[in-house]
């Protein structure tokens, strides 16, 4: 009995370690350095700052029309009420579903794949320009 009782509180105690290192680690993951956050803030950044080229450049469609001429600085495009339905589509959708439509329709250009680093910078461009409106997702 004794044997079974020390091996239960070695087991116990074997947990409680483990609780304790897992919670220590946690909290650890959450504390970023000011070189953390400006290198992070930089990268973002550089890519909202690609967005905003592709944006305002033709070179996205075959036809040399811009986002832009549409949508000044990301004018009526609302990120933070997507995924919503969108009626030129058919169904909610997210915003790079929309993305897509307007560069195969207007800019009769060729859809981006959603991890294809032009989509990703024109997300990032249109999100940061919304910058501090509430997300409303399904709004119109």
């Amino acid at each position: 009995m004794r044997k079974r009782t020390l091996t239960i509180s070695v087991g116990l105690l074997a947990v409680v370690c483990a609780l304790v290192f897992v919670n220590i680690r946690v909290s650890r993951a959450d504390e970023f350095t000011k070189e953390d956050l400006d290198r992070w803030n930089a990268e973002y950044m550089s890519v909202v700052k690609q967005g905003r080229e592709l944006w305002t450049s033709g070179t996205l469609g075959t036809n040399g029309v811009a986002c832009a001429q549409c949508h000044p600085n990301g004018a009526n495009t609302h990120p933070e009420t997507y995924p919503k339905f969108q009626q030129q589509l058919g169904r909610v959708v997210p915003l790079r579903d929309m993305i897509n439509w307007c560069l195969q329709n207007p800019l009769e250009g060729k859809a981006l794949e959603a991890n294809d680093p032009k989509m990703v910078a024109i997300e990032a461009y249109l999100s940061y320009e919304r910058r501090g409106v509430p997300i409303d997702p399904g709004k119109h």
